[in-house]
Protein backbone atom coordinates (compact mmCIF):
# COMPACT_ATOMS: atom_id res chain seq x y z
CA UNK A 1 0.00 0.00 0.00
CA UNK A 2 1.35 3.33 -1.07
CA UNK A 3 1.28 6.08 1.36
CA UNK A 4 -0.30 9.77 -0.16
CA UNK A 5 2.14 12.37 1.18
CA UNK A 6 1.30 15.93 1.16
CA UNK A 7 3.27 18.89 1.74
CA UNK A 8 3.05 21.83 3.50
CA UNK A 9 5.85 24.38 3.69
CA UNK A 10 6.48 28.02 2.52
CA UNK A 11 9.66 27.09 1.39
CA UNK A 12 10.09 25.56 -2.11
CA UNK A 13 13.19 24.66 -1.94
CA UNK A 14 12.42 22.69 1.16
CA UNK A 15 9.30 21.17 -0.27
CA UNK A 16 11.46 20.04 -3.34
CA UNK A 17 13.73 17.62 -1.11
CA UNK A 18 10.99 15.86 0.31
CA UNK A 19 9.34 15.34 -2.34
CA UNK A 20 12.25 13.46 -4.03
CA UNK A 21 12.91 11.56 -0.75
CA UNK A 22 9.15 10.11 -0.72
CA UNK A 23 9.29 9.74 -4.44
CA UNK A 24 12.09 8.07 -4.42
CA UNK A 25 10.76 5.45 -1.49
CA UNK A 26 8.75 2.67 -3.08
CA UNK A 27 5.56 3.03 -0.29
CA UNK A 28 5.31 6.55 -0.57
CA UNK A 29 4.78 9.42 -3.05
CA UNK A 30 3.70 13.48 -3.21
CA UNK A 31 0.60 14.03 -4.33
CA UNK A 32 0.79 17.76 -3.35
CA UNK A 33 2.20 20.94 -2.30
CA UNK A 34 0.86 23.51 -0.57
CA UNK A 35 3.03 27.19 0.14
CA UNK A 36 0.75 28.10 3.43
CA UNK A 37 -2.24 26.18 5.83
CA UNK A 38 -4.85 27.09 3.75
CA UNK A 39 -4.02 26.03 0.58
CA UNK A 40 -2.79 22.69 2.23
CA UNK A 41 -6.49 22.56 3.93
CA UNK A 42 -7.73 22.95 0.18
CA UNK A 43 -5.94 20.34 -0.84
CA UNK A 44 -6.42 17.99 1.74
CA UNK A 45 -10.09 18.14 0.18
CA UNK A 46 -8.90 17.57 -3.48
CA UNK A 47 -6.04 14.91 -3.32
CA UNK A 48 -7.05 12.90 -0.09
CA UNK A 49 -3.26 12.34 1.04
CA UNK A 50 -2.62 10.38 3.93
CA UNK A 51 -0.54 11.99 5.41
CA UNK A 52 -0.15 15.68 5.69
CA UNK A 53 3.35 16.79 6.39
CA UNK A 54 2.76 20.17 7.95
CA UNK A 55 5.43 22.99 8.50
CA UNK A 56 3.76 25.46 11.70
CA UNK A 57 5.38 28.71 10.63
CA UNK A 58 4.00 29.94 7.21
CA UNK A 59 1.95 33.03 6.16
CA UNK A 60 -1.53 33.78 6.16
CA UNK A 61 -3.38 30.48 7.85
CA UNK A 62 -0.24 28.56 9.93
CA UNK A 63 0.43 24.95 10.23
CA UNK A 64 -1.31 24.92 13.61
CA UNK A 65 -4.66 26.66 12.25
CA UNK A 66 -4.80 25.04 9.27
CA UNK A 67 -3.90 21.18 11.44
CA UNK A 68 -6.95 22.13 13.35
CA UNK A 69 -9.16 22.89 10.79
CA UNK A 70 -8.27 19.88 8.88
CA UNK A 71 -9.14 18.08 12.48
CA UNK A 72 -12.30 19.22 12.59
CA UNK A 73 -13.89 18.37 9.31
CA UNK A 74 -15.51 15.03 9.37
CA UNK A 75 -14.88 14.60 5.84
CA UNK A 76 -11.09 15.16 6.53
CA UNK A 77 -11.15 12.54 9.32
CA UNK A 78 -8.71 9.84 7.75
CA UNK A 79 -6.30 12.77 7.27
CA UNK A 80 -3.79 12.53 9.63
CA UNK A 81 -0.80 15.24 9.93
CA UNK A 82 2.58 15.22 11.14
CA UNK A 83 4.10 18.31 12.24
CA UNK A 84 7.59 19.32 11.22
CA UNK A 85 9.25 22.07 12.31
CA UNK A 86 12.57 23.44 13.34
CA UNK A 87 10.41 25.21 16.45
CA UNK A 88 10.45 22.44 18.48
CA UNK A 89 9.78 23.65 22.21
CA UNK A 90 6.68 22.51 24.85
CA UNK A 91 4.14 25.09 23.68
CA UNK A 92 3.93 23.95 20.13
CA UNK A 93 3.92 20.16 20.62
CA UNK A 94 1.47 21.16 23.06
CA UNK A 95 -0.85 23.18 20.62
CA UNK A 96 -0.58 20.80 18.20
CA UNK A 97 -1.24 18.16 19.79
CA UNK A 98 -4.71 19.68 20.59
CA UNK A 99 -5.14 21.02 17.05
CA UNK A 100 -5.18 17.43 15.93
CA UNK A 101 -2.02 16.47 15.23
CA UNK A 102 -0.91 12.89 15.35
CA UNK A 103 2.81 13.43 15.21
CA UNK A 104 5.47 16.20 15.72
CA UNK A 105 8.72 15.77 14.40
CA UNK A 106 11.63 18.50 14.51
CA UNK A 107 13.35 19.53 11.13
CA UNK A 108 16.43 18.16 12.37
CA UNK A 109 15.54 14.31 12.26
CA UNK A 110 17.15 12.23 9.74
CA UNK A 111 15.69 11.05 6.78
CA UNK A 112 15.06 7.43 7.71
CA UNK A 113 13.60 9.07 10.59
CA UNK A 114 10.72 11.15 9.09
CA UNK A 115 10.26 8.30 6.45
CA UNK A 116 9.27 5.94 9.69
CA UNK A 117 7.52 8.92 11.01
CA UNK A 118 5.10 9.69 8.35
CA UNK A 119 5.13 5.47 8.39
CA UNK A 120 4.02 5.45 11.82
CA UNK A 121 1.45 8.26 11.44
CA UNK A 122 -0.29 6.85 8.46
CA UNK A 123 -0.60 3.14 10.48
CA UNK A 124 -2.83 5.54 13.31
CA UNK A 125 -0.10 5.83 15.73
CA UNK A 126 0.92 8.60 17.61
CA UNK A 127 4.18 10.04 17.12
CA UNK A 128 6.39 12.40 19.31
CA UNK A 129 9.83 13.20 18.45
CA UNK A 130 12.68 12.60 21.30
CA UNK A 131 12.51 16.06 22.94
CA UNK A 132 8.82 16.02 23.05
CA UNK A 133 9.11 13.57 25.87
CA UNK A 134 5.89 11.95 27.74
CA UNK A 135 7.06 14.80 30.88
CA UNK A 136 6.18 17.58 28.47
CA UNK A 137 2.64 15.81 27.08
CA UNK A 138 1.83 15.88 31.30
CA UNK A 139 2.86 19.01 31.95
CA UNK A 140 1.18 20.72 28.84
CA UNK A 141 -2.24 18.94 28.16
CA UNK A 142 -2.90 18.35 31.99
CA UNK A 143 -5.35 20.59 32.10
CA UNK A 144 -6.26 22.42 28.69
CA UNK A 145 -9.52 23.04 29.47
CA UNK A 146 -11.71 23.27 32.30
CA UNK A 147 -13.21 19.73 33.22
CA UNK A 148 -16.47 19.75 33.24
CA UNK A 149 -19.49 17.07 33.56
CA UNK A 150 -19.71 17.04 30.04
CA UNK A 151 -16.37 16.06 29.56
CA UNK A 152 -16.22 13.24 32.24
CA UNK A 153 -19.55 11.81 30.52
CA UNK A 154 -17.17 11.08 27.93
CA UNK A 155 -15.86 8.05 29.46
CA UNK A 156 -18.78 6.65 30.36
CA UNK A 157 -18.80 4.35 27.27
CA UNK A 158 -15.76 2.73 28.24
CA UNK A 159 -14.94 -0.34 30.01
CA UNK A 160 -12.97 -0.64 33.37
CA UNK A 161 -10.15 -2.55 31.46
CA UNK A 162 -10.56 0.10 28.43
CA UNK A 163 -10.02 2.84 31.03
CA UNK A 164 -6.89 1.20 31.97
CA UNK A 165 -5.66 1.25 28.98
CA UNK A 166 -6.63 4.50 28.06
CA UNK A 167 -4.20 5.70 31.00
CA UNK A 168 -1.28 3.52 29.59
CA UNK A 169 -1.92 4.97 26.37
CA UNK A 170 -1.69 8.24 27.88
CA UNK A 171 2.05 7.70 29.65
CA UNK A 172 3.38 6.52 26.04
CA UNK A 173 3.24 3.43 26.72
CA UNK A 174 3.25 1.01 23.49
CA UNK A 175 0.97 -2.32 22.70
CA UNK A 176 3.52 -4.87 24.30
CA UNK A 177 4.32 -2.73 26.88
CA UNK A 178 0.31 -2.29 27.24
CA UNK A 179 0.37 -6.40 27.58
CA UNK A 180 3.00 -6.53 29.81
CA UNK A 181 1.55 -4.48 32.08
CA UNK A 182 -2.24 -5.90 32.18
CA UNK A 183 -0.85 -9.32 31.80
CA UNK A 184 -2.28 -9.41 28.32
CA UNK A 185 -1.41 -10.04 24.44
CA UNK A 186 -0.34 -7.51 21.97
CA UNK A 187 -3.65 -8.14 19.93
CA UNK A 188 -5.41 -8.27 22.61
CA UNK A 189 -4.16 -4.72 23.92
CA UNK A 190 -4.45 -3.20 20.85
CA UNK A 191 -7.97 -4.43 20.48
CA UNK A 192 -9.14 -2.48 23.36
CA UNK A 193 -7.25 0.36 21.90
CA UNK A 194 -9.33 0.62 18.62
CA UNK A 195 -12.57 0.24 20.94
CA UNK A 196 -11.51 3.42 23.04
CA UNK A 197 -10.82 5.16 19.88
CA UNK A 198 -14.24 4.25 18.39
CA UNK A 199 -15.99 5.23 21.26
CA UNK A 200 -14.47 8.46 22.00
CA UNK A 201 -13.92 9.22 18.00
CA UNK A 202 -10.65 9.64 18.17
CA UNK A 203 -8.79 9.20 14.95
CA UNK A 204 -5.41 8.46 16.63
CA UNK A 205 -3.54 7.51 19.71
CA UNK A 206 -2.90 10.91 19.78
CA UNK A 207 -6.38 12.32 20.28
CA UNK A 208 -6.34 9.45 23.01
CA UNK A 209 -3.70 10.96 24.86
CA UNK A 210 -5.58 14.38 24.68
CA UNK A 211 -8.60 13.39 25.73
CA UNK A 212 -7.22 10.81 28.74
CA UNK A 213 -5.60 14.28 29.94
CA UNK A 214 -8.49 16.36 29.65
CA UNK A 215 -11.07 14.26 31.57
CA UNK A 216 -8.44 13.88 34.47
CA UNK A 217 -7.53 9.69 33.31
CA UNK A 218 -3.98 10.67 34.11
CA UNK A 219 -2.49 14.12 35.94
CA UNK A 220 0.77 15.33 35.32
CA UNK A 221 2.44 13.61 38.23
CA UNK A 222 0.56 10.30 37.82
CA UNK A 223 2.36 7.18 37.62
CA UNK A 224 1.29 4.07 35.33
CA UNK A 225 -1.62 2.40 36.71
CA UNK A 226 -0.41 -0.73 38.71
CA UNK A 227 -1.79 -4.01 36.90
CA UNK A 228 -4.78 -5.40 38.05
Amino acid sequence: MTIRVLLADDQALLRGTFRMLFDSTDDMETVGEASDGREAVELARTRRPDVILMDIRMPGMDGLAATRSIGQAEDLAAVKVLILTTFEDDEYVAEALRAGASGFLGKGARPEELLDAVRTVAAGDALLSPAATRGLIRRFLAQPEPRTAAVHERLQCLTPRERDVLGLVALGLSNEEIAERLFVSPLTAKTHINRAMTKLAARDRAQLVVVAYQCGVVSPAAPAPPPP
